[in-house]
């Protein structure tokens, strides 16, 4: 590698839901404490760096993503001397923090809007998204909530409607208003002066709205299936506003100012490359975007990463993309993308393909150890989200499961917020450390095999293929080419053409002829 390249260019990024991580204090919720206790693991893992979601103070209406106090840690996670302990020791093992920002709303229980509320003529008063209701006392547009039903919820204080992309205790900030864009840049150099090296801007393309309150169009697919009314639209009126990318600058402008900061966004949505691209487009623009390709896929398929990585090639203002297969939103990718009985061999084969694109890559916590979709039954359910839509829900609990660190659990010496599922308990850190043939040390390995080749780490893809179910593309850097194969089925797949080369990676017992069930080959040329 190159010392010319920032550090976060090729960077693997380690998703750590703190809830989940680690619990220091027995009430069997993680907190900072907790991760911090478990850095030497992962640092050991050879990630670049550790993405810590929301511990903000909150009343947990969304579990930290509705945020009453940005500069605060909640209690149930610690308090902000344990947050200064947790990006020492980081930095002390050599990696990066980076942290939530939650930009496009905050909790009804951020005092902006209790002052927002108050009147029609606070301080603040524009702060947040206000409406009249229609002549009829309808809302102001048709706009749908994420989670279900309106995004709009009358407040008798204002006789005034106010918008809600989320929950109605999560109302939407005026990204709009100058003032609301100072106070949440103020936010960040809050953090930015505690010493954290960058942030993951959450529901960036939610910031600004159509200030007309145009009503969305249908979506007239009939042959989607949906589950929530925020799906029978096109959202092209409460989201993705053109003037966001102008927001986006002043961050730019600020985060300049501090050194070797990274910055990258969430944007969600169909079609959304044009403006994840609006996001990035430049030096003055945030450095990367966080890509949905696969995190609500239902099939791993060859042609879904090509398209994938054609769409950000090496050339100049295509910027640089972040994957990730797994998070805290999306349901457990080996779940949704495997049968059970295959697994074991498909795990393997999906972090060497994680290993070798091009871009950042991010690891949700417990991907590295395969753990799989907790069926989490409804009177223990505790997101919004997969409550309201019970039973065709996204679970979102069922992939924020608690890290097993033992066969016995080892998460907490009280009861769990969530359970951990037997067949995670079998896939604990412990007894993954134990053999060299777990997916744990294979993905140490395959992390040590990125970092020690430019063209897998941040070198260009040329000539990506797909045939039925073989992958195949080109990593290229300087004098470096490398030639990788994966078969994303369970059936063997003859290959022929294959460059001699010395052999970096022969999984699954492939061979340059042929690559068994999800076999990989990757060779140097």
């Amino acid at each position: 590698m190159t010392d010319t390249l920032p550090w976060w260019r090729g960077a693997t990024i380690y998703q750590i839901y703190p809830r989940s991580f680690m619990d220091s204090n027995g009430d069997g919720i993680g907190d900072l404490p907790g991760i911090t206790a478990k850095l030497d693991y992962v640092a050991r893992l050879g990630v670049d760096a550790i993405w810590v979601s929301p511990f903000f103070l909150s009343p947990m209406k969304d579990f930290g993503y509705d945020v009453a106090d940005f500069r605060a840690v909640d209690p149930i996670f610690g308090n902000l001397d344990d947050f200064d302990a947790l990006v020492k020791r980081a930095h002390e093992l050599g990696l990066k923090v980076l942290i939530d920002q939650v930009m496009s709303h905050t909790s009804d229980e951020h005092a902006w809007f209790v002052e927002s509320r108050s009147s029609r003529d606070n301080p603040k008063a524009d702060w947040y998204v206000w409406a009249d209701p229609k002549d009829e006392g309808s809302p102001p547009s048709n706009w749908q909530s994420v989670f279900g039903g309106p995004a709009w919820t009358w407040d008798a204080r204002r006789r005034q409607y106010y918008l809600h992309n989320f929950l109605s205790s999560q109302p939407q900030l005026n990204g709009h208003c100058r003032e609301v864009q100072d106070a949440m840049l103020a936010n960040l150099r809050f953090w930015l002066d505690r010493g954290v090296d960058g942030f993951r801007m959450d529901a960036l393309n939610f910031a600004m709205h159509n200030p007309e309150m145009t009503d969305n169009p249908p979506a007239y697919d009939r042959r989607v299936e949906r589950t929530r009314p925020f799906d029978y639209q096109l959202r092209i009126n409460n989201q993705s506003h053109a003037d966001i990318p102008a927001y986006v600058r002043r961050i730019r402008e600020l985060t300049d100012q501090y050194d070797a900061i990274f910055t990258v966004a969430e944007v969600g949505g169909d079609d959304v490359e044009e403006e994840m691209r609006a996001f990035t487009s430049d030096d003055k623009h945030l450095n990367s975007t966080y890509g949905f390709n696969f995190l609500y896929a239902e099939k791993l398929t060859p042609a879904l990463v090509c398209k994938a990585l054609t769409e950000w090639p090496d050339e100049p203002g295509t910027n640089w993309p972040s994957w990730a297969f797994e998070n805290h939103d999306a349901p457990r990718a080996i779940s949704r993308w495997c049968p059970p009985e295959d697994r074991t061999r498909f795990g393997l084969m999906k972090m060497a393909l994680l290993a070798t694109v091009r871009g950042n890559i991010i690891i949700y916590n417990g991907e590295e150890l395969g753990l799989e979709q907790v069926d989490i039954p409804f009177d223990q359910l505790q997101d919004p989200e997969a409550i309201a839509n019970w039973p065709l829900t996204l679970s979102r609990d069922g992939a924020r499961t608690p890290m097993p660190w033992t066969p016995e659990g080892g998460f907490t010496t009280g009861d769990p917020w969530l359970p951990y599922g037997a067949q995670n308990l079998a896939k604990s850190i412990a007894a993954q450390e134990a053999t060299r043939d777990s997916l744990l040390s294979h993905t140490q390995a395959m992390l040590a095999l990125r970092n020690a080749h430019p063209a897998l780490h941040h070198g260009a893809v040329v000539h990506c293929r797909h045939e039925g179910a073989l992958l195949s593309f080109r990593r290229r850097y300087g004098d470096e080419t490398v030639d990788c194969f994966f078969n994303l089925s369970a059936d063997p797949v003859a290959l022929s053409g294959v460059a001699n080369g010395e052999i970096l990676l022969a999984l699954n017992d492939a061979t340059p002829r042929e690559l068994p069930a999800y076999g990989a080959l990757i060779v140097s040329l």
